[in-house]
């Protein structure tokens, strides 16, 4: 049994990283943490998440020094479901250790300059680090994830808009020039845990955001190789993420090649499911699943994404990450086999 710590285990994706690491045949809590000054430090976690009560009866630890010395010394792997500036400074210290690190955050997923004083508001220190993280989209980069030590962790709409573009980028089928279009919503949950007038409930309505400026745009982008117009919308719901994604084809497109594009893909791969149906958020929300779908009108093509955004779109693909970099069973933890 390796054991994980989970840095920022009191919001949403951390909640949720704990429960599966519970539930892991070959993983185990070392310690749940929060920042030093956090109002919930020394709390009970199953005080927080109700539902874990019983199971994860946890406490909350302030990441102080003797924390920080003691994640060194007893753990085996760390989980950062941090804010982006709180990864980009501490996960060195941990790298330095020799511990692996799957951070959640997106302090490590696009090498660029200037991109991170653009997107994140912050100047990037770390760039040996950056240049040497795996980007973890888990269907696509197995072979970098196994090597690497640093292990940045997609976005959740980057993950609904990549699982569904990347085999039609891989097949040669996009048209060259074209920008495809991604139009995604996302549940509240995606604002995260702390409260704010944004995403209380009462006040969401179904709105677009980001326009034209979204961080997520230029880390789709990098990672497909093509450039994307990418729109998120928010929902008046609690979880998933639905991408509605149109994409201009080359000439002469059948649909025996796009079939064959995403069968090759993900033969094999059950997490990503092709359903022969319509995708729909509550098929996958509270499942690690992403659910694909696909219609070809001449050379236009819709294809809709659907994922959890607090699971496929962030801790269980986290755990799939662990999974391959360990070596374990591809579905531990997260499906039954």
């Amino acid at each position: 049994m390796l054991k994980a710590a989970i840095i920022g285990a009191s919001g949403y994706t951390g909640a949720e990283l704990a429960g599966l690491i519970q539930s892991h045949p070959n993983l185990t809590l070392s310690g749940l943490y929060v920042s030093e000054g956090s109002q919930d430090a020394h709390k009970s976690f199953a005080s927080l998440h109700p539902r874990w009560r019983g199971v994860i009866d946890l406490p909350l630890l302030p990441l102080d020094d003797e924390a920080l010395s003691r994640i060194h010394t007893e753990a085996d792997l760390v989980l950062m479901a941090t804010a982006h500036e709180v990864s980009h400074d501490l996960a060195p210290g941990f790298l330095a250790k020799g511990l692996p690190v799957f951070d959640l955050s997106g302090a490590f997923r696009v090498p660029g300059d200037g991109f991170y004083e653009r997107f994140y508001g912050f100047q990037h220190q770390h760039g040996d680090w950056l240049a040497r993280a795996a980007y973890g989209l888990a269907e696509w980069n197995q072979d970098a994830i196994k090597a690497a030590q640093l292990i940045a962790v997609p976005g959740c709409y980057p993950t609904a808009s990549l699982s569904a573009l990347k085999p039609l980028q891989a097949a040669g089928l996009i048209a060259e020039g074209s920008k495809p279009i991604i139009s995604a919503v996302s549940g509240v949950s995606g604002a995260g845990r702390k409260a704010s007038m944004a995403n209380s409930f009462c006040e969401v309505s179904f709105k677009p955001y980001g326009v034209l400026n979204h961080r997520h745009q230029p880390e789709i982008s990098h990672h497909l190789s093509n450039q994307v117009v990418f729109q998120p919308h928010l929902g008046n719901f609690i979880r998933g993420i639905l991408a509605t994604i149109y994409v201009q084809l080359n000439d002469n497109v059948g649909d025996e090649q796009i079939a064959a594009a995403y069968q090759q893909a993900y033969q094999g791969q059950k997490i990503v499911r092709l359903t022969g149906q319509w995708p729909q958020i509550n098929d996958v929300a509270g499942t690690p699943f992403c659910d694909l779908h696909w219609a070809r009108d001449g050379n236009q093509l819709i294809v809709v994404s659907a994922i959890d955004n607090l699971l496929k779109g962030a801790a269980s693909q986290a755990i799939q990450c662990i999974n391959i970099h360990q070596g374990f069973s591809p579905l531990a933890g997260l499906v039954q086999e």
